[in-house]
């Protein structure tokens, strides 16, 4: 028998959602996008078929069948259960997983050139493998792909899902284009950090959690409802994403140790240590100040990056990220109580936003 509390019969129904269970709905998500995404990668001349496929995971570096791993599959995931919200079958969302993780790869081929980051996923990253031009034009291939498919549905559902993602997509350029111009600044407030996560990461995610529900059928207000959750899911999983450019296991995230630092970004842990006052602070801030400055930066040791760190944390930057990742994922949840949804699925949403907050890499 439900309690009369909506909210505990919430959190027991999440809680039935176990470990396994995330695990089979990320790979339900890889499973039935996966051989769309591929027929898609298909239609690239060569040798763009290749260099995608490698970027992917498909093949190695000399064109072998490879197991490599593809990623966490977070936006299928959340594109068929998007369907599921709006009461349509998980496979309606397929076209919008698919265009949703073109869109994605796009950003990331693009994103490791300009960051001159050399791994992704614990292999060589596209442009040291194959070079920057095919790095940028494959990137642009998937981005055209993504729109591609989903207009060739040829539904007034398809032209409003497609708005969406070109709008998604538009956002998540202005946020790489921030990220890159922050860099050049001694100082970055949390609100223009937020606003550039929230561009660069949480328009994607929202694009996500809606784009199936659209494909389905779903109303504006209901898409802008799971888009809200999305777009807080977004920053939560940012400010994780962040904890981890610095603090992350690099057998875990396939990166180099402290690689947000060796990149002189100013992610949220940077930006909240410097706006916090006080001696660790000032000295942090003297420190990055003098970084910008020099012309060694690149022969810096690994004790140097560790100091930084250090002062990041003392300063309160990595504790106050990761409240504000919790922060963010308590919005994401409470916007799911504006839509009348199966009870099941909201309670995977829920368990997949716990997975997100608590990941590891």
């Amino acid at each position: 028998m439900p309690s009369a509390n909506p909210a505990e019969d919430t959190a027991q129904t999440a809680q039935a959602v176990e470990a396994t269970d995330i695990a089979a709905l990320l790979e339900r998500g890889r499973t039935l996008s996966t051989p769309v995404l591929r027929a898609a990668v298909n239609r690239l001349a060569p040798p763009m078929d290749t260099v995608a496929a490698y970027h992917f995971g498909w093949i190695d570096a000399e064109g072998r069948p490879s197991d490599g791993d593809g990623g966490k599959a977070v936006r299928p995931a959340l594109a068929l259960l998007s369907a599921e919200a709006a009461g349509a079958a998980p496979e309606v969302g397929i076209p919008g997983a698919v265009a949703v993780e073109l869109v994605h790869n796009f950003s990331l081929l693009h994103d490791d050139l300009m960051d001159g980051d050399e791994q992704r996923r614990h292999r060589d990253t596209v442009w040291k493998v194959h070079g920057p031009a095919q790095a940028i034009l494959v990137g642009d291939a998937l981005f055209a792909l993504a729109n591609e498919l989903l207009l060739e549905i040829g539904t007034v559902e398809a032209g409003r899902a497609t708005r969406r993602l070109t709008t998604a997509t538009r956002k998540l350029i202005d946020g790489q284009a921030q990220d890159i111009s922050y860099e050049h600044r001694e100082r970055v407030t949390v609100e223009e950090c937020l606003e550039m996560e929230g561009n660069k990461t949480g328009a994607l995610l929202a694009c996500a959690v809606s784009i199936g529900a659209v494909l389905g059928g779903a109303d504006d207000r209901t898409a802008d409802t799971l888009e809200a959750y999305g777009y807080h899911l977004g920053l939560a999983f940012q400010a994780v994403d962040d904890l981890l450019g610095i603090w992350g296991d690099p057998v875990a995230t396939g990166k180099q140790t402290w690689s947000d630092l060796r990149q002189r970004k100013k992610s949220l842990p940077v930006v909240a240590a410097l706006a916090a006052g006080g001696p660790a602070s000032e000295r942090l801030g003297a420190l990055l100040a003098a970084d910008a400055k020099s012309n060694d930066f690149d022969s810096f040791s690994e004790e140097e990056f560790a100091a930084r760190a250090a002062l990041i944390e003392e300063a309160g930057g990595r504790e106050w990220t990761s409240q504000e990742a919790r922060r963010q994922h308590a919005v994401a949840i409470e916007a799911l109580d504006g839509v009348d949804m199966p009870e099941r699925i909201r309670a995977q949403l829920v368990a997949l936003a716990d997975f997100v907050v608590v990941r590891k890499r």
